[in-house]
């Protein structure tokens, strides 16, 4: 199986549509509403793309073997980086594999002190992030809705380091 990091400029709208309107994913979303159009797509790809100028870093799309299998990575958010993992259900095997290779991204190349990742109440099943060593910490408030934020310290992401 061969993942790539790709820019969500380089995939088409209509797979990403697609993607955000499967309802399994939906139901963790709380920020998307009732539909996500292509009208929506559009907006999404460039307030992300926007981050990269911004920023220098932002969320890429996953795809495997060609195929679009979700969208996530580092994200600025209230002055942490936050992880965001978006994968379609066909591909919710890949998630520890795309958490560490991001993990590693953030410690390793982006020398980040911490990280966040940002899970609605909807989320209960959380084994697999406390696994790999991040702890709750606190809530966050993002467009209106309630998460509960997870850290995971670099000092506590060393088992990461230098794994391919």
């Amino acid at each position: 199986m061969k993942i790539e990091l790709k820019r969500l400029t380089d995939i088409d709208t209509s797979d990403l549509v697609d993607l955000m309107n499967q309802p399994l994913l939906r139901r963790h979303m709380p920020l998307l509403g009732n539909s996500f159009s292509e009208e929506d797509c559009i907006k999404f790809v460039e307030a992300k793309e926007k981050l990269w100028q911004e920023y220098g870093y932002g969320p890429w799309a996953f795809v495997v073997d060609g195929e679009l299998a979700g969208w996530g990575g580092l994200q600025p958010e209230d002055g942490d980086a936050d992880l965001a993992l978006v994968i379609h259900p066909r591909f919710w095997g890949i998630g520890p594999h795309l958490c560490e290779r991001i993990i590693r991204i953030g410690f390793e190349d982006m020398h980040l002190e911490s990280l966040t990742m940002l899970l609605p109440p909807s989320r209960s099943i959380i084994k697999g992030i406390l696994r790999l060593g991040f702890v709750e910490d606190g809530d966050a408030q993002v467009g209106g809705e309630r998460f509960v934020r997870y850290r995971l310290h670099s000092h506590r992401a060393a088992k990461y380091r230098g794994r391919a």
